[in-house]
């Protein structure tokens, strides 16, 4: 590339570039707002210019031990003050934090520690019986550090020998963090979940980070201030970068161990929640919650969601208690969302049908990714703006991954022309919104004729007593494969097959009809997702 008078003695120094790192966020809000309240649990408040010296108070603590550029430190956290205290102490000594999915099995948490050759595991103690299996099952011999929840105890035994607050009492409060070789080096090491083979280690850099957590900010109009609510394991893609975006604002964090109805409530009464986000099964959880467990909001909660796109009478029901939904879109290899649902006032006075069809886009690109397309896989080119031609989910720009860790092959796969291949068919409307059609494992191939499984169900969904559904291929001498719809009812409410298919009649050609209807509960993942990898195998054990 040729050079020009502006490569001239124009050079980076220290002094005009530092690599970027969300590490920096919180260290700005404890010097501005060193008494405002950046962590709230049960009834312990833990100030931003605490929060800071218990960061590096841990990361002192780790360098000690030897924890350095590289090393990897697995955590086993619920939504507590040491998971959020982890996405910075660990990052300041250089090394890498991996969060473990609290629900995984011994196995599969065993296989994790030892491909990320993890060197310290700091675990709750709920989750001892199954981390003690793990520990027997891997060759990895990580220094394992308990950690006990002082307002929320929990019984589990100690793995350990040493305990979370013993090892930031040991721990320097005045450490000065190590910064980052490079923007691109690894802050963080997320496992996708495994369905029919091992769990891939996504790798993000500290460069992704402190975009996605910045512009998650932007995209949520999370204001100076706000107070976000843990409905979302941080633990999934490191909390959608949340952990980080709170600092930007120099928000406060109000810790959640587990997400259910009441206490979703109360903590939004007793400390003014602004913001929070989850899986559709998450807003549908507080928006069926029994009438004596609701509080009323005394201002609207901005309510951000990812996944499928919830149903109707679900957006309905939580607009009409006080919650503006936005509707996200992303994967565990885009640092989370990235992909929102921008939403135009002028769609405000649709119909419903109408209001609700702009609701189920995912959206445009957030604005730190520089480009998301709808492309032909074979042919790489876009697909035309009509709604209707199915394509490829791509995205390209600073907030993909570095990669998955130890695969070369995956992520050349991954990663090749140039674009993140997302698995996600989807078409582009001539707006420039994209929608989501199904994965490509997920398509239904009828005759000859492509069936959306998302298009199926939210026909089912239309139904009113109907609260949680999926639709699966299942294999047919006759057809090549056929629709077979799983239906888990609203409590206290019930329907038939007959007056299913009747609304399904209303919406859908009859070639997309559920062939087979389930009246049966839905097996989910810790941060709700529908295991559809599960129901498509019971389908085909089915009987015809």
């Amino acid at each position: 590339m040729p050079s020009s008078i502006y490569d001239t003695d124009l050079d980076r120094t220290a002094a005009n570039f530092q690599p970027l790192t969300p590490i920096s966020y919180l260290e700005r809000a404890a010097y501005v707002h060193p008494d405002r309240a950046a962590v709230i649990h049960g009834n312990a408040t833990t100030t931003y210019g605490e929060l800071l010296q218990r960061c590096r108070r841990l990361a002192s603590a780790l360098a000690r031990r030897g924890i350095g550029y590289g090393d990897t430190v697995s955590v086993m956290l619920s939504n507590t003050p040491a998971m959020v205290e982890c996405h910075y102490g660990v990052p300041m000594t250089g090394a890498v934090l991996n969060a473990i999915n609290t629900r995984l099995d011994a196995a599969t948490i065993a296989y994790i520690l030892e491909h990320a050759e993890a060197k310290v595991l700091i675990t709750d103690r709920e989750f001892a019986p199954t981390v003690k299996q793990a520990l027997a099952l891997t060759t990895a011999k990580p220094l394992v550090i308990d950690y006990d929840d002082a307002q929320f105890p929990q019984s589990g035994e100690r793995l350990g020998s040493l305990e979370y607050e013993a090892l930031l009492d040991g721990g320097d409060a005045d450490y000065q963090r190590a910064y980052p070789r490079d923007e691109w080096a690894a802050i963080s090491l997320n496992y996708t979940s495994g369905t029919t083979a091992r769990p891939k280690g996504v790798v993000y850099h500290h460069r992704g980070a402190h975009l996605l957590a910045a512009d998650n900010v932007i995209t949520c109009n999370m204001g100076d201030g706000a107070v976000y609510l843990w409905t979302l394991p941080m633990f999934h893609c490191n909390g959608w970068c949340f952990p980080w975006s709170v600092s930007v604002v120099a928000g406060t964090h109000v810790c959640l161990r587990e997400v259910r109805a009441k206490a979703i409530f109360e903590r939004i009464s007793a400390h003014g929640v602004t913001h929070m986000c989850g899986a559709p099964v998450v807003l549908a959880t507080v928006s069926n919650a029994p009438s004596e467990e609701k509080v009323p909001l005394t201002r609207p909660v901005r309510f951000m969601t990812a996944g499928a796109p919830p149903p109707e009478a679900v957006l309905a029901d939580a607009r009409q208690a006080g919650f503006d939904v936005t509707h996200l879109y992303g994967l565990t290899e885009v640092y989370g969302p990235a992909v929102i649902n921008a939403w135009k006032s002028e769609w405000d006075t649709l119909p419903p049908d109408q209001w609700a069809a702009r609701m189920a886009r995912q959206g445009v690109r957030y604005t730190m990714l520089d480009s998301l397309e709808v492309l032909d896989p074979e042919t790489m080119q876009p697909v035309p703006r009509d709604g209707e031609t199915l394509g490829e989910v791509m995205f390209r720009g600073n907030v993909v991954m570095k990669g998955y860790l130890k695969n070369r092959e995956a992520t050349q796969a991954a990663l090749a022309h140039g674009w993140f291949h997302s698995g996600d068919l989807g078409v582009m409307h001539a707006d420039g919104y994209i929608q989501l059609k199904d994965r490509s494992k997920d398509i239904i191939i009828s005759g000859g004729e492509n069936i959306s499984s998302i298009e199926v169900e939210d026909a089912l969904y239309k139904h009113p007593a109907v609260a949680s559904v999926a639709v699966v291929a299942k294999a047919d001498e006759r057809w090549g494969e056929t629709p077979y719809a799983y239906v888990e009812l609203k409590p206290g409410q019930s329907a038939t097959t007959e007056e299913l298919l009747a609304v399904c009649e209303k919406h859908l050609a009859r070639f997309k009809l559920p062939k087979h209807i389930e009246f049966s509960d839905l097996p989910r993942t810790s941060t709700g997702k529908i295991q559809k990898f599960a129901l498509r195998e019971r389908a085909n054990k089915a009987a015809d």
